[in-house]
């Protein structure tokens, strides 16, 4: 009696399942907000070319070295580009704010709160082994990843709860934590991995054995340190479908490692790699005025783009006491001349960037407004007055490297935080000095930080400036070992679950975490949530700018500058599609020319 009364109550649970099933219907993608872009049985992405011919090797460079393929741990250098290797449920689409499309799944059911999310496995779906991927995999992803996995997925997936296998290719995820109408798309980008594989290792510790992936791209070689060679999955299984259409087009692609960027800029010149984006400007002024660019050999190329350019700047460690009072950051900036800077070492080449999320509509400016002014009422007995009476502004020189007038405003905030000028050292209460040390990744970068040494020299700081390599520079970040550095945080036109390893109080002393500030702030807090919870995207804009907003009036770091166009140089062996994405520089879409590589003589 016992198991006819468990087999009828599993009965009715299968039949309540279906019932919950027919009430949603299968979707080919889902749009964070507004409407997909591509259609049920669109053929391939407008950027893509679904004719480009397969073939031939790419080089291309990195900076550092690595000693692990395992890229989802925080031990370890892993890689670069190993995310060719494998596969996610869904894959974006680089000329949308924010949608995903069936990769993996071949569709998605979602409610209209977005509370839940069925993938529906494609079953022809392999591992490179020739195994089938099933809803095993897809639960044994997300439970190593969330509790063995780097930091990073244990916040982003945080709110994915106990997954619900319903058959061998359809699995359940609900979300927990409050409305959240993003997690359905964010939990399209868990990269699937394979059980069976995986559950004879250790999958925390970093390893040199090649990963056993689904992805276009396989390991093929490796130089521990020095290079890693990927080859192009010849029967790989979703090489035809619409999403891939005109993409992975290279046989194999060779990724040497190079000690520095000066290193690697005479190796592409000698013809040891084809590919390079131009990430300074002075070699951009002045570094390919030579004869293969000149003959055509070798093509400079500036594309303009409309993705989000995020914040680069001087990082500031409010962990250090020095550091806590916001008086003193802002002090700080202060001495950061950009005009200066941007003529004389830039070539006048960039714009500053006045927010966390630059180039973009998401950006604050201005006084704040209507939804945005509303919500930060809430908050008004927590944050600056002036937020509510002035716009926010960084400080301006003439460019010409007289900087009296902030050197003067500098010490006045000092003095108002406790600090002295005493004897040419600026001192606390305690007559200890402030000293600090820049920690830089590379030595490109010294030319710009010295000039800002002197600056804070002057008025009494002693400061230390010191490169290390790229391991070193890893570790102590994710220690939070530094007293300033230089940090990157990269934006989406959709912000969500990401801003809570940028800057939630959760994650602060987290190792690994990109909270290199240490903020801890419970209106930053609150304001994340708000992000993540909006409902519609005039919602998300108005919350987004209040974020921006009160990260910037509390002054955690010092901002640097951005530019909006991809400035790229290759060796003239490729191809690439008329259209390019508004949001990438879709690299992958592009091919090797057989004609053109024939001609092609490097030195």
């Amino acid at each position: 009696m016992t198991s006819r009364i468990t087999y009828l109550a599993t009965g009715l649970l299968g039949l309540a399942l279906s019932f919950n099933a027919l009430a949603v219907e299968p979707v080919h993608g889902l749009a964070m907000h507004g409407d997909l872009k591509y259609p049920p049985g669109f053929t391939h992405f407008d950027y893509s070319n679904p004719n480009a011919p397969k073939g031939g090797k790419v080089n291309l460079s990195a900076l550092g070295s690595f000693d692990s393929l395992n890229p989802f741990i925080l031990k370890g250098r892993d890689a670069n580009s190993l995310g060719l290797v494998f596969d996610t449920l869904t894959t974006s689409s680089d000329d949308e704010a924010f949608s995903q499309y069936g990769l993996l799944a071949s569709s998605m059911e979602v409610p209209q709160d977005r509370s839940w999310v069925i993938f529906n496995l494609r079953p022809e779906a392999r591992f490179h082994d020739g195994s089938p991927i099933t809803t095993e995999d897809v639960a044994f992803s997300l439970e190593i990843l969330k509790t063995k996995g780097h930091p990073f997925y244990r916040s982003y997936f945080g709110n994915v709860g106990e997954p619900e296998i319903l058959g061998p290719h359809r699995i359940k995820l609900s979300f927990e934590g409050g409305e959240n109408r993003e997690m359905p798309l964010i939990i399209g980008q868990l990269p699937i991995l394979s059980k069976a594989w995986w559950s004879t290792r250790e999958f925390d510790k970093t390893t040199l054995e090649f990963p056993l992936g689904s992805g276009p791209y396989r390991v093929k070689t490796v130089d521990p340190g020095r290079s890693i060679t990927y080859e192009r999955v010849e029967d790989y299984w979703a090489r035809d479908l619409p999403v891939n259409k005109g993409r992975y087009n290279f046989d194999q692609i060779r990724i040497d490692y190079y000690r520095d960027s000066t290193i690697a800029l005479e190796a592409f010149k000698a013809g040891e790699f084809d590919f390079r984006q131009e990430n300074v400007a002075k070699n951009w002024a002045t570094a390919y005025d030579i004869a293969t660019v000149k003959n055509g050999q070798i093509i400079k190329e500036a594309i303009a783009h409309e993705q989000g350019t995020g914040m680069q700047a001087f990082v500031i460690n409010t962990r250090r006491d020095m550091f806590k009072d916001l008086r003193v950051r802002e002090a700080l900036g202060l001495l950061f001349d950009f005009e200066w800077t941007n003529k004389n070492l830039f070539y006048d080449a960039y714009t500053r960037s006045n927010s966390y999320f630059s180039n973009t509509e998401l950006a604050s400016s201005g006084l704040p407004q209507g939804e945005e002014l509303a919500i930060l009422e809430r908050y008004r007995d927590q944050l600056p007055p002036e937020l509510f009476t002035k716009p926010f502004t960084l400080p301006a020189t003439r460019g010409d490297g007289n900087i009296r007038p902030n050197l003067r405003q500098a010490l006045r905030l000092f003095k108002q935080a406790g600090w002295q000028l005493k004897n040419k050292r600026l001192v606390d209460q305690n007559n200890a000095p402030m000293a600090f040390e820049i920690l830089l990744v590379q030595p490109t970068f010294e030319r710009i930080v010295l000039p800002f040494k002197n600056n804070l020299e002057k008025l009494g700081i002693e400061v230390s400036v010191r490169t290390v390599d790229t391991s070193q520079y890893k570790n102590r970040l994710d220690q939070f070992d530094f007293d300033m550095a230089v940090g990157n945080f990269g934006q989406s036109l959709s912000p969500g679950n990401e801003q809570r390893d940028f800057w939630s109080s959760a994650v602060a002393d987290e190792p690994g975490s990109r909270n290199l500030m240490g903020i801890r702030n419970p209106v930053v807090d609150e304001l994340i949530e708000l992000v993540i919870s909006a409902p519609d995207r005039d919602s998300l804009v108005a919350r987004t700018r209040a974020l921006d907003r009160v990260l910037l009036w509390q002054h955690y770091l010092i901002p640097n500058w951005h530019i909006t166009k991809h400035r790229i140089v290759y060796w003239n062996k490729f191809a690439h599609p008329e259209i390019t994405p508004r949001y990438a520089l879709g690299f992958y879409t592009w091919w090797v020319d057989a004609d053109k590589a024939a001609k092609l003589k490097k030195p």
